[in-house]
């Protein structure tokens, strides 16, 4: 049985490659996580919105993107999108970091998507008597979402974006596919020059192990310290 030893892949240029990934694909995350949260929030409000057109916009934008897979969404920013640019726009993008720009892009679409549903459903869990206490109180709808209605779903809303948070963690690994220097892309690097595929996609199997148990620690401990209570109607 041969033996399993990390040391073969945990030192010189092999850690510093492994080590480069973890560091983007943390940075791919918190990129799309900040840019995400943001859009989502617009998208939900504009799902709730009493201008029909508004609304209609938000609910296609969702379901558009709920129903394509991560993997088209990243083949379509890296592939399809560059070619709708400027010439010279995008040979600047090729000749930078196209890779982790349509990384990013498409993670935050993706997101956003399913991070919008869960804000929509935290603000509908508002009772509806709050509503209609800040409308006779003379309040217009945006002062009455911002001021109202967002503090009291907040509860609601944090437990399942930590979840979508661990979601989009796992999902920087697809990125590898169009060449991202993430995580899993460095691993298959290692793996080609040190012919030890079991340490290295073991090595990077508990990273993302790793960071994916903490962001799980956070929203359990988030539920525990602010649990979420039914509200009263």
């Amino acid at each position: 049985m041969p033996t399993i030893d990390l040391s073969h892949v945990l030192h010189g240029q092999f850690l510093a490659w492994l080590l480069a990934g973890v560091k983007l694909s943390l940075l791919l995350t918190l990129i799309a996580l900040l840019s995400s949260l943001p859009l989502a929030t617009l998208v939900a409000l504009a799902r709730l919105s009493p201008v029909r057109v508004v609304n209609r916009l938000a609910w296609g934008y969702v379901e558009t993107v709920r129903n394509v897979p991560l993997l088209a969404h990243l083949l379509f920013w890296y592939f399809a999108v560059p070619e709708l640019l400027p010439e010279d726009f995008k040979a600047w993008l090729y000749a930078g970091h196209i890779e982790a720009i349509a990384a990013v892009s498409a993670l935050v679409v993706y997101t956003t998507a399913y991070m919008a549903e869960d804000i929509r459903s935290g603000i509908r869990s508002v009772p509806h008597g709050q509503w209609l206490a800040a409308r006779s109180l003379g309040m217009g709808w945006g002062a009455l979402v911002r001021w109202v209605v967002l503090p009291q779903a907040v509860r609601a809303i944090v437990p399942p974006l930590i979840s979508q948070t661990l979601n989009l963690w796992k999902n920087t690994s697809i990125a590898s596919v169009i060449g991202t220097a993430e995580l899993m892309t460095q691993a298959q690097r290692v793996e080609s020059a040190s012919f030890r595929g079991f340490e290295t996609f073991l090595a990077a199997t508990l990273v993302y192990l790793s960071v994916s148990l903490a962001i799980t620690a956070a929203g359990t401990f988030y539920q525990w310290r602010y649990p979420v209570r039914a509200a009263s109607r």
